[in-house]
């Protein structure tokens, strides 16, 4: 009787793990069986795709461009430097 027991207590641990892993993973899940499924039909052709986006969209198109200015200060040794190369 013990053995009844404890195969029926197994098969009922891997009948509720297999459950919540079908929750826990249900989108990936369904997205992985979709693409399963369309491979696997004869009459999918992936040239009929219609495809909503454009290409040349931009990645983030609400965010605004900004440009970013740099001010660089001569060193005066530098300046004085090209000021002689100047004078030649």
């Amino acid at each position: 009787m013990g053995a009844i027991t404890s195969a029926v207590i197994a098969i009922v641990g891997v009948v509720l793990g297999w459950i919540t892993i079908e929750i826990a993973c249900k989108p990936c899940l369904e997205q992985g069986r979709q693409a399963i499924d369309r491979n696997l039909n004869p009459d999918y052709d992936p040239d009929d795709d219609v495809v909503s986006s454009d290409i040349r969209a931009p990645l983030n198109p609400n965010s605004t461009a900004t440009t970013i200015h740099v001010e660089v200060e001569e060193d005066p040794k530098a300046a004085a430097t090209s000021d002689a190369l100047k004078a030649v």
